[in-house]
């Protein structure tokens, strides 16, 4: 199922962002400028993926993976990215580990999401009714901690 390259797009608010980050502050980028951008960038993704898949395919392998991608990059002579994308790929692999973590222990918990999210529920419930008899009772409270004046001025008038 190939693509034209003119039916995928990517969001023009994020390159300009993007384009924002690199230019000094006194230059600006038109937007025909930014569509050569754009295009530039779609057509880099389709053959980027183009070639890892073939280096998919050449192993007899079902799934893209980082190395394929890497390998891709080196046969478009992009060697020079490599060492960043390897540390993003590192630090995406810690983010990974602790997102399962996480989803481990909502696992092992043994509570269904029905469950947990009645739990959820319920402890917001009471942190609401904490909250409003917290707000009732300062509204109550005289200020300074001072005692109400009608309760001293009719013991000291008996």
């Amino acid at each position: 199922m190939a693509m034209d390259s003119e039916d995928v797009t990517l969001p023009r608010a994020t390159v300009q962002k993007m384009i924002s980050e690199v230019l000094d502050s006194d230059l600006s980028f038109g937007k025909e400028g930014r569509e050569i951008i754009i295009q530039s960038g779609v057509e880099f993704i389709m053959i980027l993926s183009s070639m890892a898949s073939e280096m998919a395919e050449n192993e007899a392998k079902k799934t893209i993976a980082p190395e394929h991608v890497i390998k891709a990059l080196e046969e478009l002579e992009f060697n020079e990215f490599i060492p960043f994308l390897e540390q993003v790929l590192v630090e995406f692999k810690g983010s990974q580990k602790v997102k399962e973590k996480r989803d481990s222990k909502f696992k092992k918990s043994g509570l269904s999401e029905e469950e947990l999210l009645r739990q959820q529920e319920e402890l917001f419930r009471k942190s609401r009714s904490k909250l409003h008899q917290n707000s009732i009772t300062s509204e109550t409270a005289p200020p300074n901690g001072q005692q109400h004046s009608s309760s001293s001025s009719s013991s000291s008038s008996s």
